[in-house]
């Protein structure tokens, strides 16, 4: 069964264009004025060149089609074109000799071969071949373009979920292996204060596995959670630890990647020294230009523990992977800082607001 090839738009206009300028300039080369004045050129010649033009650019599209599927590969263009360009002017060439002699041979409408003027129509058929394979072969190449282009893009996506796939799975291990090592210490040291927390570690967790799953959370839900989480703290550490939280309301709906915020905290809980005397104040603050910050004051451990560092560093790669500047890390000789960007997105917001889990604050 023949398998007909469909035109592109580009290529039916080029046709519609450029046909009635062939035919007017193939009657002008074989009756000369006659081509303007003689009614019976117009009825009859103009219509048998346009279809034999038809079938010869038909003939043209469906070759540059297959030589397409034969010759796919971007290092083939070379070749591929060299094909098209010389198959292209041979089948133009032979349709404008086919015209000429097949008129000559019937005496159509009085025509007699004239070999110059025939020579003349084999070089406009050069010229003709040159511009209108260019003009295909340049829609193409564009439209190539614009594949590979999606493609790249879907592929980066791809790589940067995977990614930030791998950054969240490192999130949760993490956080319960330093929740399990604050609860051995406490089962040993005060029983009932293991009870409570574990009671929050619960209320906690059901958080990570709830809001997790999609990678960026509303500042809402972060700051619900971190207050929970600070609860985890006070636990284990009393008032040697002291939280202080001023969000603006218009940045409730902002998005973070989750988690962000008890990163920081774990940190510098993890980092400074902690005392009755001398406590570790945190602050969490939105500031203009849709920031959000959070510090704590800086009381250095003389001997430092170990770090696996995947605290900040996870943060700074999500921010890096959602293409998020203003990602920073400040730091003097009072205090710790980090800025983190707050992102609006209505789509996603509406996705995270419509699957939000809401935890009571520890009272």
């Amino acid at each position: 069964m023949i398998k007909w090839i469909k035109p592109t738009r580009t290529e039916w206009t080029s046709f519609f264009i450029m046909m009635p300028f062939i035919c007017l300039l193939l009657n002008n080369l074989l009756f000369g004025s006659r081509a303007f004045t003689d009614v019976k050129v117009w009825l009859f010649s103009f219509p048998l060149i346009y279809f034999i033009g038809c079938v010869s650019w038909y003939l043209q599209i469906a070759l540059m089609n297959r030589l397409r599927e034969e010759f796919p590969d971007i290092r083939q263009t070379p070749r591929r074109l060299a094909i098209l360009g010389l198959s292209h002017f041979l089948i133009r060439t032979l349709a404008f000799i086919f015209i000429f002699t097949f008129f000559d041979s019937l005496h159509f409408l009085g025509y007699e071969l004239n070999l110059q003027k025939l020579g003349f129509a084999v070089y406009c058929s050069l010229g003709l071949t040159l511009m209108s394979t260019s003009m295909w072969e340049a829609n193409y190449t564009f439209n190539q373009w614009k594949l590979l282009v999606v493609e790249k893009e879907k592929l980066e996506q791809l790589t940067i979920l995977q990614e930030f796939e791998t950054l969240k799975s490192q999130v949760n291990p993490h956080f319960l292996f330093n929740c399990f090592n604050t609860l051995s210490s406490l089962i040993s040291e005060d029983r009932k204060q293991a009870e409570v927390f574990l009671n929050e570690l619960s209320k906690v967790y059901r958080y990570l596995l709830r809001n997790n799953e999609d990678g960026l959370s509303t500042l809402q839900t972060e700051i619900r959670f971190i207050e929970s989480y600070y609860q985890l703290l006070k636990t284990r550490h009393g008032d040697a630890v002291q939280l202080e939280i001023e969000i603006d309301k218009k940045y409730d709906q902002y998005l973070l990647p989750s988690l962000s915020l008890q990163l920081l905290l774990e940190n510098a809980v993890k980092h400074n020294v902690l005392s009755k005397n001398k406590p570790l104040v945190i602050d969490i603050f939105t500031t203009t230009g849709n920031k959000l910050v959070v510090s704590n004051t800086l009381q250095t451990r003389s001997i430092k523990g170990p770090s696996n560092k995947i605290g900040l560093e996870n943060i700074r790669n999500k921010y890096e992977l959602l293409s998020q500047p203003g990602f920073q890390v400040l730091e003097d000789k009072t205090s710790f800082s980090v800025v983190l960007p707050l992102i609006w997105n209505k789509i996603t917001q509406q996705k995270l607001v419509s699957n939000e889990f809401i935890i009571k604050p520890w009272k």
